[in-house]
């Protein structure tokens, strides 16, 4: 679809393809609105795929005294577990009590007990010495007294991202990908003009469509689209760093959760895609937002520290790491000096006679945030009417017979991914798997066909995790991947070759370790 095939209204106009905006796109298809969204890069090209895959209701924010996201956290999390399975779900997470160690188990069970009284069933439970090295047997076991387990959820959140965007599509909304607003404005008594500039994959025509309301759901970069000062808070962009290691190199089948010994700050080392991940930091994030943020070295010796205290057997080094992500959350600060920690995740909304921003918030509630933003817009879309909030957001699977080469969590993990698609995505190509991998075959030609690849960074970074999951971001497959798929995405020899060079350059400067400084 080019930019000549957009009708030349809309009832409202969604920028920014992450969660939240994919969040908006689907529950305003749903509520029956004309609606559109662009985005100007990849979708989840941001923050939404550079979570730490956690769909949970945050017992730090509880901690601190923010009941009502971790309620609305906490009971968006069931929902998806309840409707996602597959794409969301269970993880037990588990946290080692030391002797003088902070929090003792007596007051991380009252935590725990009240985090249970949100989601209405008890998932806490202590878990004795004995048990702990059964599931973690590399733990430091020096001054370990017990643990207490509990559960929450973890997801693939760019696949979460798709989902809610294919559910949106299925009900009437239009998306494009690399497709920039280039001018926002409003005359008097019109509705808002929107300009786009497609990017298909190089910059190209333009065009300006009107819209009833615009949201502005464009995460670290919504301060560009205000049309008005907001002296009392501002977007305070921060840094969170992961690595993937090889489940081999540190195998952990539950979540494992510490305190680091530099900071106290809280890191998680989970199973994720098969393999393991450990994370997240917290930085203020000072580099172009442009531009695709990496991890730095401070931060590389700061997780290798954290897995090294936490399981001092492991040994783990550099030479261990596979690959890296990094991400960068758009909190919202009122500028007093805190901590980036100790920054609130909460939401916040702004409107600007119809222009509706939002930024902030946490990947679990993204439907809480939809449905805020929109009563918000309420004024400016005539006869709005929501859905039943207990109404199911994703219908159920279709009833399909699982072929005999797919393995039981293979398919499980299939039907979350691709939902009401499943039947066409089996049909697309081979059910054979890509060795090392989760995927298979038939998801890549799935992928190529029908979910909006542009750059091959799309295919191998968000679409699928291959660049992530295999040594140096998939270079052994990227010949297979050719012969397979250039077909598909009509790309030529020089394109594939174009995409194939960036595509590497990006997965060195982006997803590896950074380089390490020579000596002076």
């Amino acid at each position: 679809m080019t930019l000549e095939d957009l009708s030349p209204h809309y009832d409202l106009i969604v920028i920014g393809g992450g969660i939240t905006g994919a969040g908006i796109a689907l529950e305003a298809a749903s509520a029956g609105l004309n609606s559109l969204l662009v985005e100007q890069k990849d979708y989840a090209w941001g923050t939404s795929s550079r979570s730490s895959k956690m769909v949970h209701g945050g017992l730090r924010y509880l901690a601190s005294g923010h009941f009502r996201l971790t309620r609305d956290a906490v009971r968006e999390r069931q929902r998806m577990l309840d409707e996602l399975p597959g794409l969301v779900d269970p993880m037990r997470y588990v946290m080692p009590h030391y002797r003088k160690g902070f929090p003792g188990p007596w007051l991380f069970d009252k935590v725990l007990w009240l985090y249970d009284r949100f989601s209405g069933r008890r998932y806490r439970h202590r878990i004795d010495h004995t048990e702990i090295l059964q599931w973690l047997p590399g733990i430091a076991t020096e001054g370990l007294k017990a643990a207490t387990g509990f559960t929450d959820a973890v997801t693939e959140d760019a696949r979460l991202v798709l989902r809610l965007l294919a559910e949106a599509q299925r009900k009437g909304a239009v998306i494009r990908n690399y497709t920039r607003v280039t001018a926002l404005q409003r005359p008097p008594h019109e509705p808002w003009q929107v300009t786009l500039e497609d990017h298909h994959p190089v910059p190209g025509s333009s065009r300006t469509l009107t819209a009833n309301a615009v949201i502005n759901a464009t995460g670290a970069w919504a301060d560009r689209l205000w049309q008005t000062p907001h002296p009392n808070e501002r977007i305070r962009p921060l840094r969170g760093s992961h690595l993937i290691l090889p489940f081999h190199r540190l195998p952990v089948s539950v979540s494992l959760t510490l305190r680091h010994p530099e900071d106290r700050r809280p890191v998680f080392i989970f199973p994720w895609l098969g393999h393991t991940v450990v994370g997240t930091t917290d930085l203020d994030h000072t580099d172009d937002l442009d531009q695709e943020p990496r991890i730095s070295e401070q931060e590389v010796e700061y997780l290798l520290a954290a897995i090294n205290s936490a399981c001092p057997e492991a040994r783990a080094g550099r030479q261990d790491v596979l690959s890296t992500w990094a991400g960068v959350r758009p909190v919202v600060t009122e500028g007093r000096d805190k901590a980036p920690s100790g920054e609130s995740r909460e939401h916040v909304v702004w409107a600007e006679d119809g222009l509706i921003s939002v930024a902030g918030g946490k990947l679990t509630t993204w439907r809480v945030i939809a449905r805020q933003v929109l009563l918000t817009a309420s004024p400016w879309l005539d006869g709005l009417q929501l859905t039943d909030e207990r109404q199911r957001t994703f219908p159920p699977n279709p009833p399909l017979v699982r072929p005999r080469e797919i393995g039981h969590l293979t398919w499980r993990r299939l039907q979350g991914y691709y939902g009401q698609l499943l039947s066409e995505v089996l049909a697309a190509g081979p059910l054979e798997p890509i060795a090392g991998t989760p995927y298979l075959w038939a998801e890549l030609h799935w992928a190529a066909r029908a979910e909006g690849v542009v750059h091959l960074d799309d295919l191998l970074i968000r679409r699928t995790r291959l660049g992530l999951l295999t040594p140096e971001g998939g270079d052994h497959l990227l010949e297979e991947v050719r012969q397979r798929l250039q077909p598909e995405l009509n790309w030529s020899d020089e394109r594939w070759q174009n995409e194939t060079d960036s595509y590497r350059a990006l997965w060195r400067e982006a997803f590896a370790l950074p380089a390490e400084s020579a000596s002076p």
